[in-house]
């Protein structure tokens, strides 16, 4: 790979009808799409998370101004979602509560490395009404995933604002390359790959139009590239106790750092922290609770959520793989829009 240079990347091109110039002040930073408990019953908890939802945490953790937009149940899980949200400073106020189960992702540890034994959507597939797409526009970034359901309005996305997209090691799906032209931001997980073929990979990315693009690689680091510098990131050693969400935890806080303008090698380091600070506990973020017994539940009560404390810290997160790690396109169910759909 080239040695990066001193000088740094070209700024950033804004997307179309937008000035590249943007206020001084904190990064304003949207996670957008979904949102789950991570079930541990091996440790009879719960913790919340999904992609969107523990980036806008991490992006909030780095400084931004941050809030995330989905769809919870209006179940026991779907409270410790918005109450997490709500402690850790993140806005909830276009986040929807719809009757039936937040959904979930089961979670099991093999040597402190996650492993997604099952999950459902539960009412979480939605899409986004114009009123909402316009509303895109007062961000300056704006975080969905694979793991969601927004992937196919990605280029209306685009039209308001600029993208990041979270493709885990999904990038060989027919879905993937038509959404490079329009990201800001790209990132994949590809701790598989050898140096080459991480390099192969984000060149691809860069010439099809992605503005940035991610590797994050587990104990190999990460590597970032604008196409014409390239930085790599070694990662900071840390005793894993789980490595559920550290992606996530890295992709947030780099966001809140390149959104902002700020130098890639410092967001860089700080993410590369972020990441390793998540492995030394459970779940994405912590706010845990107690993995309710098996059985039908009853609509959970409001749980203290005016109280930004949310009660007793019991730690719990949903992870990147609120679809499941078994393939899922982003395609998903048939989504609901609108605010009361």
């Amino acid at each position: 790979m080239p040695t990066p240079t001193p000088s740094g990347p070209a700024p950033v091109p804004a997307p179309s009808g937008r000035s590249a110039e943007r206020p001084s002040g904190p990064a304003r930073v949207l996670g957008i799409g979904d949102n789950v408990v991570d079930r541990y019953p091996d440790l009879g908890l719960m913790f919340p998370g999904g992609n969107a939802v523990n980036v806008a945490v991490h992006a909030r953790r780095a400084g931004a101004d941050a809030a995330y937009w989905g769809v919870t149940g209006d179940d026991t899980a779907g409270a410790v979602v918005r109450r997490a949200l709500a402690a850790e400073g993140v806005d909830t106020g276009r986040v929807r509560t719809e009757g039936g189960p937040n959904a979930w992702a089961e979670i099991g540890l093999v040597g402190g490395d996650r492993v997604f034994k099952g999950s459902d959507d539960g009412v979480s597939v939605f899409a986004l009404d114009e009123e909402e797409l316009d509303a895109l526009a007062g961000w300056d970034v704006v975080h969905t995933a694979y793991s969601g359901s927004l992937a196919g309005q990605v280029p209306d996305m685009a039209a308001r604002t600029r993208v990041s997209f979270d493709f885990s090691h999904h990038w060989n799906q027919p879905w993937a390359a038509p959404l490079y032209p329009h990201l800001h931001l790209a990132a994949f997980s590809a701790s598989q790959l050898g140096t080459d073929e991480v390099a192969g990979l984000l060149r691809q990315a860069v010439r099809q139009g992605v503005r940035w693009a991610l590797a994050t690689r587990g104990g190999d680091g990460a590597v970032l590239t604008d196409g014409d510098s390239w930085w790599r990131q070694p990662p900071v050693a840390t005793p894993a106790v789980d490595t559920l969400g550290a992606g996530d935890a890295f992709i947030g806080t780099l966001l809140a750092a390149l959104a902002a303008g700020g130098d890639p090698r410092q967001g860089l380091a700080r993410a590369a922290e972020a990441a390793a600070r998540t492995c030394t506990a459970h779940g994405a973020f912590g706010h845990p609770a107690p993995l309710p017994a098996p059985g039908p539940e009853e609509p959970a009560p409001a749980l203290g959520e005016d109280d930004p404390r949310g009660g007793p810290d019991t730690r719990v997160e949903p992870s990147r793989a609120a679809a499941g790690e078994k393939g899922r396109t982003p395609s998903g169910r048939t989504a609901r829009t609108g605010r009361n759909a």
